[in-house]
């Protein structure tokens, strides 16, 4: 059974530094979420807030009264905010130590591993509870350096790669393989981040901890694990942040560790600077498209949207707008689902059309 788990959230949660969270209260197959701790979102069912669809997860407006209303303490408090800052504040340690002083176990995502910190791992020891540092890369002797083999692997790789961080990557990725698995196709996902580990993916690490030797052989050994174990018919790969973006390196990796056969590209169309770098413009994205065509010698197929500060009417009217200016299937997964998606790649991979025809002929 999944653990039992509160998501700590605090004035995030629906934002972007609430990614983690936000991740969590739309899909979660390792804990079972009890609620959010928001205390500006109080009295909110988190997927309605979300999405616009009740998922009968509550946001709290403090750990008290989470506990209070559950009538017994969870097995698991995950922090669930991905701030810019590298280490936690006074507060938000403060926060923490609360939660093991409740006899919860503690989940980071955060790049500062609480395991390594001498005042938590005295206080684990105290309150009898675990550290989980997700983020934590493998021990050195046992990181993957590149081989190559993943340039002679037959099956369809698609990364789902964005125009900056914090856009729905993940979100699309998740979303088309469980759209491909209801077609009858064996699709597996890779986590390049926390939040797809936190969400239980069962392969991938997170690339932005890596140092720079390794994260492409690290990519590169998920993809191939994941094909040896499962057999697939298509493995979709995590973006991470931007080709383009001067902070981080990860999508360089990701596309060489994993070589993909397609990309698919998320952009939010009202964003104007990049998120955290308010005074670094977003790239356009066309711009972004040829960049990564360029590097990668592989097509950018289709377009998703992150419809933030957007109308249903605006999204509307940008995807026709991107399918005329582009020539792409575009769409909004959260919106309109994966549909444009699966068309794209069965018309790349005849193989999957093929695939979903003989499961649907043997079911019906």
């Amino acid at each position: 059974m999944n653990a039992n788990a509160l998501v700590y959230c605090e004035n995030e949660f629906g934002r972007i530094d609430g990614k983690v969270a936000n991740g969590l209260a739309r899909y979660s197959e390792k804990y079972n979420i009890l609620g959010i701790i928001d205390s500006t979102r109080e009295g909110l069912d988190a997927g309605e807030y979300l999405d616009g669809v009740v998922n009968g997860i509550p946001v709290f407006g403090s750990q008290m009264e989470a506990l209070r209303v559950l009538g017994f303490i969870p097995e698991l408090f995950i922090y669930g905010i991905a701030p810019l800052a590298s280490f936690l504040d006074e507060s938000q340690r403060n926060i923490i130590f609360a939660a093991m002083l409740e006899g919860m176990d503690i989940v980071s995502g955060l790049p500062e591993f609480l395991s390594d910190d001498v005042e938590f791992i005295e206080m684990a020891v105290e309150c009898g509870i675990r550290i989980h540092d997700i983020r934590k890369p493998p021990p050195r002797n046992e990181l993957h350096s590149f081989s190559g083999d993943i340039l002679n692997l037959d099956t369809p790789v698609i990364t789902v790669l964005g125009t900056d961080c914090a856009v729905g990557k993940r979100t699309t990725a998740v979303r088309l393989v469980s759209a491909l698995k209801q077609e009858g196709i064996n699709a597996v996902f890779i986590a390049t981040g926390q939040t797809g580990l936190l969400q239980g993916a069962r392969y991938g690490v997170a690339v932005d901890v890596l140092s720079s030797g390794f994260s492409t052989g690290e990519v590169e050994h998920a993809v191939m694990e994941a094909d040896g174990v499962e057999h697939p018919d298509i493995i979709i790969v995590e973006g991470q942040g931007a080709l383009s973006h001067p902070a981080f390196t990860s999508t360089a990796a990701i596309l060489r560790g994993a070589s993909p056969k397609a990309i698919i590209i998320q952009h939010p169309p009202r964003r104007t600077n990049h998120c955290d770098y308010s005074a670094i413009p977003m790239p356009t994205l066309a711009s972004e498209i040829e960049l990564l065509e360029l590097f990668s010698k592989v097509k950018v197929v289709a377009i998703t949207l992150n419809h933030e500060d957007m109308t249903d009417a605006e999204v509307a009217e940008t995807i026709l707008d991107y399918e005329k200016l582009y020539d792409l299937p575009t769409t909004d997964v959260l919106k309109n689902g994966c549909d444009k998606l699966i068309s794209r790649l069965f018309e790349i991979f005849p193989e999957l059309s093929e695939k979903a025809s003989l499961v649907c002929r043997l079911q019906g």
